[in-house]
C-alpha cells in the first residue's frame, strides 16, 4: 500500500487496535500526552520533531505546559489518514513511552486542529 493512499474507515479502525491511545478525529489520528513537567514536554516535542524529520511527515502539534496534543493527517492527500500517519503515530507512541508520558486521548479538543 502506498504511504499517501487514504485508508478506509475499516483500515483505520484496525490500526487503532494497535494504537489504543489514539483516536480518529477530524480526519486525523490524534492523541494527548501528559508528561511530568514542561521540560519533559519539550523533550517529547523534540523527539516528535526527530520522527517527523525521519519520515518527512509532520504533525499538527499543540503544547500546553506539560501536555502535548498531536494530530497526524496527510494534507497532501486531502487531509486524510494514510499509512504515513499510522507509522508516525506508532513512532511517537514509542517516544512517549520512553519518556513515561501518559496518554490522555479523552482530553482531545473536539474537531480538527485549527
Amino acid at each position: 500500500m502506498a504511504t499517501h493512499e487514504p485508508l478506509s474507515d475499516e483500515q483505520i479502525q484496525q490500526e487503532l487496535g494497535r494504537l489504543p491511545d489514539w483516536r480518529h478525529v477530524g480526519g486525523a489520528l490524534a492523541t494527548v500526552y501528559k508528561l511530568h513537567s514542561a521540560a519533559k514536554a519539550l523533550e517529547f516535542i523534540a523527539a516528535v520533531g526527530e520522527v517527523a524529520e525521519e519520515l518527512n511527515h509532520h504533525p499538527d502539534l499543540d503544547w500546553r505546559y506539560n501536555r502535548v496534543v498531536l494530530r497526524f493527517s496527510s494534507h497532501d492527500a486531502g487531509t486524510v489518514v494514510t499509512a504515513a500517519d499510522v507509522e508516525a503515530a506508532h513512532r511517537c507512541a514509542l517516544r512517549a513511552s520512553a519518556l513515561d508520558a501518559v496518554a490522555q486521548p479523552d482530553k482531545l479538543p473536539n474537531g480538527p486542529a485549527a
